[in-house]
Parts: C-alpha cells; sequence; structure tokens
C-alpha cells in the first residue's frame, strides 16, 4: 500500500510530462498550453476531467489565435485553411491549421499564390491543394515526421490528380490528409532505395493502407506545368532552391531540369506530394 501512494504522484508526474511533450512534437504551442491550463485547473480548483479538456481547448485554441498575430514578427505567415469558391490555394485539410502546421516565409507564401493563380489561369478554375508547412517559431524546432521543415522555407504539395476514365479532380486527393497514398512505380523504374534496409529511416511503405485509396491518377498534364513554372518563374522570381518528388515520377513526366531532386533513402517517400523549398 505504501508503494502504490508513493508512486501514484511519480505516475502523474510522468504521465503529465509525456502529454507535453507529445502536444509540444505535434504543436509546438500545445504543451505550453497544456501546462498553463493545469495550473489554471488547480489554482480554480477543478477536478471533472471533461471540465479541464474545455479549459485546456479554450488556452490552445487562445494561444493558436496568438501564434498567428505573433509569427510574422518571427518571419512567418500562416496559410489559411479557409477558403471560398474562389480561392485557388486551398491547404488540404484543417487539421494543418488547428495543429499550427500551415505557417511559411512570407516568400514561400507569395511564390505558392503565384504558382495557384498561374494554374488557375492556365487551366481555368484549378485549385492548387497545399499541404503541410512549418511551425509558427523557432529555426530547427522538428514538424514531425518530416527531416527539413523547420524554418518556414519549405511547403508541400499535393498532386494533380485524375479519376480512373482520366477525367481531372479538382481539388482532390487520394488521402484526406494529402500524405501516405502512394504512387507504386512499375517494372523497369528507377528505384534508388531498392535492396537497402535503413534501420533508421521515415521511407514508411505502408502497404496495408494503399487498398484502402481511392484508384486515382497523377494528372500529368497539371502535374507537369505546375513543375515547369516552379523551375522556372519560381527560381527566377521567388528564389527556389529545390522541388523533391521520386525518381520514377521526375523520368515519367519527362523531367529534366536540375532543381528536380531525389529527397534521399532516409527521407519519406515523395510520390504522394511535392516538396519545395526556397533559399
Amino acid at each position: 500500500m505504501t508503494t502504490s501512494r508513493k508512486a501514484s504522484p511519480v505516475f502523474r508526474f510522468v504521465l503529465h510530462v509525456l502529454i507535453v511533450v507529445i502536444l509540444t512534437l505535434l504543436t509546438q504551442i500545445g504543451g505550453l498550453a497544456y501546462l498553463i491550463a493545469l495550473a489554471a485547473s488547480r489554482a480554480w480548483g477543478i477536478r471533472r476531467l471533461l471540465v479541464k479538456l474545455a479549459i485546456f481547448l479554450v488556452f490552445y485554441a487562445g494561444a493558436s489565435f496568438a501564434a498567428g498575430l505573433a509569427a510574422p514578427m518571427f518571419g512567418r505567415v500562416p496559410l489559411s485553411c479557409i477558403s471560398g469558391a474562389t480561392d485557388r490555394l486551398v491547404v488540404r485539410s484543417p487539421i494543418y491549421c488547428l495543429l499550427n502546421r500551415n505557417y511559411v516565409t512570407p516568400e514561400l507564401r507569395d511564390l505558392a499564390k503565384a504558382l495557384a493563380a498561374h494554374m488557375a489561369a492556365e487551366f481555368p478554375g484549378t485549385v492548387t491543394v497545399a499541404l503541410d508547412a512549418n511551425f509558427p517559431f523557432v529555426n530547427g524546432f522538428p514538424l514531425l515526421p518530416h527531416l527539413s521543415h523547420a524554418d518556414g522555407k519549405k511547403l508541400d504539395f499535393a498532386y494533380y490528380y485524375k479519376n480512373a476514365d482520366g477525367a481531372f479532380l479538382n481539388g482532390a486527393t487520394r488521402s484526406p490528409i494529402g500524405y501516405f497514398a502512394f504512387e507504386e512505380p512499375a517494372p523497369g523504374d528507377e528505384l534508388p532505395c531498392e535492396g537497402r534496409h535503413d534501420w533508421l529511416t521515415t521511407r514508411w511503405d505502408f502497404d496495408a493502407l494503399q487498398p484502402l485509396f481511392p484508384a486515382y491518377g497523377i494528372e500529368e498534364q497539371r502535374t507537369s506545368a505546375a513543375l515547369a513554372w516552379l523551375t522556372s518563374e519560381g527560381v527566377a522570381h521567388f528564389g527556389l532552391q529545390k522541388i523533391f518528388i521520386e525518381p520514377h515520377l521526375k523520368n515519367a513526366l519527362g523531367i529534366t531540369d536540375s532543381h528536380v531532386r531525389f529527397q534521399g533513402c532516409r527521407a519519406a517517400r515523395h510520390d504522394d506530394h511535392i516538396h519545395i523549398q526556397v533559399e
């Protein structure tokens, strides 16, 4: 009995630490909001779990709102997850904004908007879909599971998709969040990581998930046009430095520009999204 009484405060402490760490890794500011909410709940004598959860959500919402106001002072601005019928650049899911993963430098925001405007002009009505960006503060803070989204200068876009009949699917992605639905290489395609068995890697195949996604294919015309704009106007006027896609897609789309590269075998697969970064 004595051991149990001593262990309980330790367990609660460890649990709180784990929650803070997880919330910080997922949202950057969630851990701080949790600590403030925890202190407030104790100061107010609140014991009911649902009330504590509601207090945390209020503090987290306030912290996220404050982050949006403060981020420009740190050189980052948010991409909006609220889009209207006329918006041509959209963030795939509100979850990116809820987790504060939608921040970029002003230069990268301007590039994204210019790309979307070009695509809508070239292919009237076309929507360009953004995915993960960066957290609002602190260069070097990891945006897991990405290896490089840590300075506001990286942004992922979804590919443009078509259905099995070849019809363009405007604003659609194969997975609900835009990731992990891979375009599998065909026999004979370039496979730079074939035969490797790295133990420390984020190059996950998620084989069990693949049958769950709809049978969409990459819409080559729009995807090629977007990559062509990025490697020309994006480089010349917006400081675009690199684009990551899988080699088999680069070859299938006939891309030879040196700005389009392979990300390496320890990074995540890039046949479900396009990664761009600016200088």
